[in-house]
């Protein structure tokens, strides 16, 4: 049966839904001021190849992925840019919906936004005043308390004794605890502020998803998930605001992406290594990515480097090969292959481990190739496009990937010219323009039936 690692009980949990057949998933998303970078798009393709595959278990899913579009963050950069608050997130929101589209990564069933939460948000504060579990500071901000949580510190492994060590009030802050947490955060002038029961002021982020995760799958769900640096204090924090204002447990399973790395370093804009999405996706093809993003487990560091981009186009290459021109067929939904990409998948989402069954697939579809089975063809490649297709990936035509965006009609010309040198036996001038299109990055394929080209 599937295991998940799950972060709060630090191992592999048998995973069994709270409701049967139907699984409900929560993952924070992204701070809209900027465009994502690939670590974003790590926990994007994760959580999307995720709820691929429950479904393809026969789960019914229901997978959640906020947006914050209020935060300190977008309120400095829009003074930065001299723009509208709104006019900042929604071209941001655009570029992400751009980039995740790009990864092949489905939109989630609901998308809620924190701006248009807010009155699910004051109701949670209210529960939490209301049970002394927040209070409201001289400066007009709610913070939580947290020392009134005895299991505060659970999920990321830390005592309430280590973390004040080290903990600070800032000079504008009425906290009672240095650990307390801010819930509400009173108007400020220049900001945008909502009415609620303690004053004009707009949400703290911790608050955000616990009331948007309630709102969308109740006050208990199943698998809660987000990059790694989340575990503390967001995570934490989302645990005691919404275990203490509903007396019930919040998330059952907790899952964490791991850092993405450059060279061995973390990526971060301070070491001068920092990849948009937008930056590598006019470089790279967005399969090539998910590839690549897929190709190491979730859990651990990725580290990037453009050899391993090219490594992972070089494998996907030979798997569309795989499928190119493969007679229809059925697939196999319970053989061999199919039953060992479960086993590996069922392992924690291991993805590494399913490509290399995927790639066994594809060596088998060549082997039946070659002793003229169209039947086993047909049947493989069909086994091989399912299996594939719970990962997001083969979802295109062979050619579509192959031959990839750009000047066809040129090429085509091209190859055209050069059948016909060779036709006619003008040795010299096919392999010049066979040189030619190599420039291109364009690899040609002398066929029975004709030529057929791909790009590098």
């Amino acid at each position: 049966m599937l295991k998940i690692y799950n972060t709060l009980t630090r191992a592999k949990d048998p995973f069994v839904p709270l409701e049967p057949g139907h699984v409900r998933i929560y993952v924070c998303g992204v701070t809209v001021y900027d465009r994502c970078h690939l670590g974003h798009g790590r926990v994007f393709v994760v959580f999307d190849t995720v709820v691929r595959y429950l479904r393809y278990l026969g789960y019914r899913v229901t997978y959640v992925r906020n947006i914050t579009d209020i935060d300190d963050k977008i309120i400095r950069r829009a003074e930065e840019n001299g723009e509208d608050i709104a006019a900042l997130t929604e071209r941001t929101i655009a570029a992400m919906e751009e980039d995740t589209a790009a990864l092949f990564v489905a939109p989630p069933d609901h998308e809620p936004r924190a701006t248009r939460h807010i009155d699910h948000m004051t109701a949670m504060i209210e529960q939490l005043v209301a049970k002394d579990y927040a209070y409201q500071g001289r400066n007009g901000d709610v913070y939580f308390h947290v020392r009134r949580f005895p299991r505060y510190g659970r999920l990321s492994g830390r005592s309430l004794d280590d973390l004040r060590v080290g903990a600070r009030v800032e000079a504008d802050e009425a906290k009672d605890d240095p650990l307390d947490f801010v819930l509400w955060k009173s108007a400020r002038s220049h900001e945008p502020a909502w009415p609620s029961p303690f004053g004009p002021g707009r949400p703290g982020w911790h608050i955000e998803c616990s009331a948007m995760a309630a709102h969308c799958l109740g006050n208990h769900f199943d698998i809660h998930g987000g990059g790694l640096d989340l575990t503390f204090p967001h995570h934490e924090n989302e645990i005691a605001q919404s275990e203490a204002a509903n007396d019930e447990p919040f998330a059952d399973t907790w899952m964490h992406v791991g850092f993405v790395r450059t060279n061995g370093e973390k990526m971060a804009k301070s070491l001068g290594n920092f990849r948009t999405l937008r930056d590598l996706l006019t470089v790279f093809d967005g399969e090539v990515l998910r590839y690549f993003l897929l190709a190491s487990h979730y859990r651990g560091p990725l580290n990037y480097d453009d050899e391993s981009i090219a490594q992972c186009r070089e494998a996907l290459t030979r798997l569309y090969q795989a499928v190119k021109d493969a007679p229809e067929g059925v697939a196999e939904t319970d053989g061999d292959y199919a039953r060992r990409f479960r086993a590996v998948m069922d392992d924690d989402f291991n993805t590494p481990g399913a490509l290399a069954v995927l790639f066994e697939v594809g060596h088998a579809i060549q082997r039946a190739r070659e002793q003229g089975d169209s039947l086993a063809v047909g049947r493989l490649a069909a086994t091989l496009r399912l299996l594939a297709g719970t990962l997001g990936l083969l979802l295109r035509p062979p050619a579509a990937f192959l031959q990839g965006i750009g000047d066809h009609e040129d090429i085509e010309a091209l190859v055209a010219l050069r059948d016909q040198a060779r036709r006619e036996r003008q040795w010299a001038r096919s392999d010049a323009l066979r040189d030619e299109l190599k420039a291109r990055g364009i690899v040609l394929e002398d066929t029975p039936t004709g030529t057929v080209w791909r790009r590098v």
